[in-house]
């Protein structure tokens, strides 16, 4: 599988296996070890992960499972976020969802992301979300700290706009590395809004989460969906496609700005379709065909 490369010392599979949905997926240590062998032998070799997933558990459940396995480690590259905090059980003096980038909690989510996940460092790591309050200064101290003492190697965001994107770019040592934003055939929003057009300008693969737009184009029955469903079937077709899935990943995969695709399925066949769409190739035509069909109405 062709690898990214995001920066001198972290290259990225094309497809990221997401984790998720790890805790719903009630798997033993066994079956998250199998899991993740099967897909390092499809040739994905890079995993997500958030502080928050499972409501704060499903770091742990990849570290048990890597604890079983260690030597997989060496060939793998771990993305994890920080930065939000969840209204939880585990947290009862919070009265509300809201986010802190202090360098105080970067640095104590980080230290706690490497206990959970039995590893000495994080390849990359995201801010989850934009923050309206957050010091950019201070963001970039706790990167600084972080990188000097080995415990990540490179930083990125994720659902950062051009301008926040710009903002925190202007005070941290290193280039951010990736934005990790939502993109599918049916979320059209960053194609328009410049976050696309930064990452190609400055040279960086942003992440694509939820490509499949969270299930809903499989069942939405809305004019819309059913409208891309028919395109998505018409072009499977032409190109060889076995499934919906494969000409979804497709699309985005043949975008020039080197988008990579999550997959946060625990089941195979899910997996397997990604790694299909890569073999697979469309023409501009057939690209903005869905491109219309999503939109509803022809370019301008």
């Amino acid at each position: 599988m062709e690898q990214i490369q995001l920066a001198e010392n972290v290259k990225f599979s094309r497809i990221v296996h997401g984790l998720w949905r790890l805790a719903e997926w009630n798997m033993t240590d066994a079956e998250v070890v199998q899991l993740i062998e099967q897909c390092m032998e499809l040739g994905i070799t890079t995993f997500d992960h958030a502080d928050i997933y499972g409501d704060y558990t499903c770091e742990a459940l990849f570290g048990q499972a890597l604890r079983q396995k260690p030597s997989l480690r060496e060939n793998m590259q771990i993305v994890t976020k920080c930065g939000i905090k969840l209204l939880s059980d585990k947290y009862p003096e919070r009265t509300v969802k809201y986010y802190d980038t202090s360098k105080e909690h970067i640095i104590r989510s980080v230290e706690q992301s490497l206990r959970n996940l039995q590893t000495e460092y994080i390849d990359v790591l995201l801010i989850h979300r934009p923050d309206p309050f957050m010091n950019p200064a201070e963001v970039a101290e706790a990167f600084r700290q972080l990188r000097q003492e080995g415990k990540v190697l490179q930083f990125g965001v994720s659902n950062f706009l051009p301008s926040q994107f710009d903002m925190l770019s202007a005070h941290v040592d290193e280039p951010l590395v990736t934005n990790q934003i939502e993109i599918s055939a049916l979320q059209l929003e960053h194609f328009g809004n410049g976050t696309l057009d930064k990452c190609q300008e400055t040279r960086i693969a942003p992440m694509a989460w939820s490509p499949l737009a969270g299930g809903s184009i499989f069942r939405d029955s809305s004019e819309r969906a059913v409208r891309v469903r028919g395109v998505l079937e018409k072009i499977g077709g032409e190109i060889g496609a076995t499934s919906l899935d494969e000409v979804l990943y497709a699309w985005l995969l043949q975008h020039p700005a080197r988008i990579m695709p999550i997959v946060g399925s625990g089941k195979l066949e899910r997996i397997q379709s990604a790694v299909n769409a890569t073999k697979l190739s469309m023409t501009t035509h057939q690209w903005f065909e869905i491109y219309t069909a999503s939109m509803g109405h022809e370019v301008p």
